[in-house]
């Protein structure tokens, strides 16, 4: 099977969630994944792992840690989700997406096995999307031999098919409201959900919880005998600037480091000290990293869709802001850079997010909004969303079409004014491609 046929076949067995309906119809459990796993011989036990889950913040932090394992010398393997442009992103090693050639030799030898596993009635169904991309990643990094891997929870934590790791380090990050119809409705549902990572005698590092869940957390934690270490007290934080330089002290040893995310949002300093925390306690575990190789790492550090900018006059950022916690930080970032400038928000959603709230957050700073949709199954379309959220709004358009929502702000911006694309992945990770399409043109 060649890369596009292997990608076809992938999509053809549905994208994660891609329906309301999808949650009474599928299947959540770990018994897919791991039959498949013991068939491939268990090559997620081929390497050591951090396994990461919360609600926002998580694939940041996957993000920095992977960044201080490289730095430090490490072979790194990270599997993140969902992917923005193209599916391979999902998989990196030492911070390059797999190949196409190699994605597509991997799936097909994970499928052929797959076939013999439900001839022989020992899988009652075909993997899911998701699971076969978490196989090709427990696989990938097995047969590439990476020295560490860093795994991001897809959905929740309890069920989620990166949950047969068995992890030298857990992380989780802050936990808010998000997938309520399949986490629960209550904070303490969902931490119940994001502590199901946990593993017996595993160190947990825990970023700051609002009570109920860090209750949770913290419950299930001495329940399995794992340490666990809180960022927010293992940390004295001195912020030195607005862009985010800070001197951070270890409390227990006084040791000083100076740290500068280049990612933007003040929630960034918290994702890159969960980072910082983990790579402490690798450092007692006998792994080799560098305090260089921290400060460095957590510098270097891209994440592209999280507060990205895309260009100048007029500024283009584009952040997947799909949930209110995660809506509250791009709002605050909006006060804290953008006070007295005129922007234009071009934003989508899907449909089992909070979209009446994420609105009300977020509406206020724009000038214009523009309603649109990405191309996905799951979208709100943009008469009904400006239906819904409209009134939150001082001035809105409808434009249906992704890319025309871009050409029509780029058209009507000052070099003075911003753009914003926001409200959910799929839209940023299509307009972001639309943008460098449009970039190549306009250099010609």
């Amino acid at each position: 099977m060649n890369y596009d046929a292997a990608v076809r076949y992938l999509l053809s067995l549905g994208r994660e969630l891609a329906a309301p309906t999808q949650a009474a119809a599928a299947k959540f459990d770990l018994e897919n994944i791991t039959v498949l796993a013991e068939r491939l011989g268990r090559p997620d036990r081929a390497y050591p792992s951090a396994h990461i889950a919360g609600t926002n913040g998580k694939g940041s932090t996957a993000a920095f840690l992977e960044s201080i394992l490289r730095h430090a010398g490490f072979r790194a393997g990270l599997n993140t989700s969902p992917h923005l442009e193209k599916i391979n992103e999902r998989i990196r090693i030492g911070g390059e997406e797999i190949s196409d050639e190699f994605f597509a030799e991997t799936f097909s030898r994970i499928q052929v096995l797959i076939e013999e596993l439900l001839a022989a009635g020992k899988l009652r169904a075909h993997p899911t999307y998701f699971e076969c991309v978490t196989a090709m990643a427990f696989e990938s990094f097995a047969r590439e031999r990476v020295d560490f891997a860093v795994f991001e929870v897809g959905l929740g934590g309890r069920l989620d098919a990166t949950n047969i790791l068995s992890p030298v380090v857990t992380i989780i990050t802050r936990i808010d409201f998000d997938h309520e119809n399949f986490l629960g409705h209550s904070l303490t549902e969902i931490a119940r959900e994001k502590g199901g990572i946990l593993k017996p005698g595993a160190p947990l590092i825990l970023a700051e919880q609002q009570p109920e869940a860090r209750e949770v957390i913290l419950a299930r934690a001495k329940s399995l005998g794992c340490e666990v270490v809180e960022p927010a007290q293992m940390f004295r934080v001195d912020r030195q600037s607005a862009r985010l330089r800070a001197r951070v002290t270890e409390a227990a040893s006084g040791q000083i480091f100076e740290i500068a995310p280049s990612l933007p949002g003040r929630f960034q300093l918290q994702n890159a000290l969960n980072a910082l925390a983990a790579a402490r306690l690798l450092q007692k575990r006998g792994f080799k990293i560098r305090d260089e190789a921290i400060t460095r790492g957590i510098a270097d550090t891209a994440w592209p869709g999280r507060l990205e900018k895309l260009q100048s006059t007029p500024d283009v950022y584009c952040d997947g802001a799909h949930n209110p916690g995660a809506a509250r930080e791009l709002a605050h970032f909006l006060e804290q850079n953008f006070s007295g400038r005129k922007i234009f928000l071009i934003y989508a959603a899907l449909r089992d997010k909070a979209v009446d709230e994420v609105a009300g957050l977020l509406f206020p700073h724009a000038a214009e909004v523009i309603f649109t949709a990405p191309r996905t199954v799951r979208a709100v379309s943009a008469t009904q969303l400006a239906e819904i959220t409209g009134h939150h709004a001082a001035r809105y358009s409808v434009i249906p079409d992704a890319e025309r929502a871009l050409d029509h702000a780029l058209a009507h911006a000052a070099p003075e004014d911003a753009i914003f694309i926001t409200g959910s992945l799929y839209l940023v990770g299509q307009l972001r491609h639309y943008w460098k399409q449009r970039a190549q043109v306009a250099t010609r």
